[in-house]
């Protein structure tokens, strides 16, 4: 497929047929309303007095040669048509032509009557609009910081420690026929005293330390939606039409 920027390096290339066969020069190049090529004169026979316009519509640069694809006869044999002029064709060449190459005239109609058919330059008359669009996208940056800090506080705990204590208790027994031996040992009546060491459990507190947790610093990615807004430009068409007025294209 030609594009449009190969328009000017056309000019004077050869063109070849679909069978490897030359055909000759191109003279000009005939665009169509978007700006693509689509006719180019090819110089035929000898000094390339002979001149056949050819469709640009499926042919390819390869190399410093053109190729078409049609054959060498079709072109020389194409209808006569003024290549020459710095006009666009009229409708019936172009129906002509059309017809020949086997190609739908009708559905090429519209674009080809938009084009200037200036060969020497191959540009044409339309004329783009264009407009700004916004187009969002996101940047990363630096939204804060955070720290894992660890410090020591005291704080007052209450621990309840079961303890044991000794009393002292007065146990009294009769004289009996089993104890009453035990009881007349020793003298009549004397004085005595007896003493018992009481005991009693004391509550101590001690600290150990033992590890309780392990606790660190992660990141998560949470996806929230933000508007953002901007001032485009846009271009706006007017046209003048006989019988409607002024209208605005957009």
């Amino acid at each position: 497929m030609i594009t449009q920027e190969q328009i000017n390096s056309l000019y004077g290339s050869d063109v070849y047929d679909r069978t490897g066969d030359k055909v000759g020069s191109i003279g000009a190049v005939w665009s169509d309303a978007a700006g693509q090529p689509a006719w180019a004169s090819v110089r035929t026979g000898w000094f390339g007095l002979g001149e056949s316009l050819v469709p640009l519509q499926g042919a390819d640069v390869q190399g410093d040669r053109v190729v078409v694809p049609f054959e060498k006869a079709t072109i020389k044999d194409a209808p006569d048509v003024d290549a020459g002029k710095d006009e666009p064709l009229s409708d019936e060449e172009v129906a002509l032509l059309y017809e020949y190459y086997g190609m739908s005239w009708e559905d090429s109609y519209r674009t080809y009557r938009g084009a200037t058919g200036q060969a020497a330059r191959g540009v044409d008359d339309a004329m783009t609009r264009s407009e700004e669009r916004l187009t969002a996208g996101t940047v990363t940056e630096e939204a804060g910081r955070a720290r894992l800090r660890k410090y020591v506080v005291t704080e007052q705990e209450h621990v309840s420690v079961p303890v044991m204590r000794e009393e002292a208790r007065i146990e009294r027994e009769p004289i009996t026929d089993a104890n009453r031996a035990a009881a007349l040992d020793g003298p009549d009546i004397t004085e005595a005293e007896h003493e018992i060491v009481l005991r009693a459990e004391r509550p101590t507190l001690d600290t150990e330390v033992v590890p309780v947790e392990r606790v660190r610093l992660g990141t998560e990615t949470v996806t929230d939606e933000q508007t953002v807004a901007g001032e485009v430009r846009k271009e706006r068409i007017e046209v003048d039409l006989p019988d409607e007025g002024r209208r605005t294209l957009d």
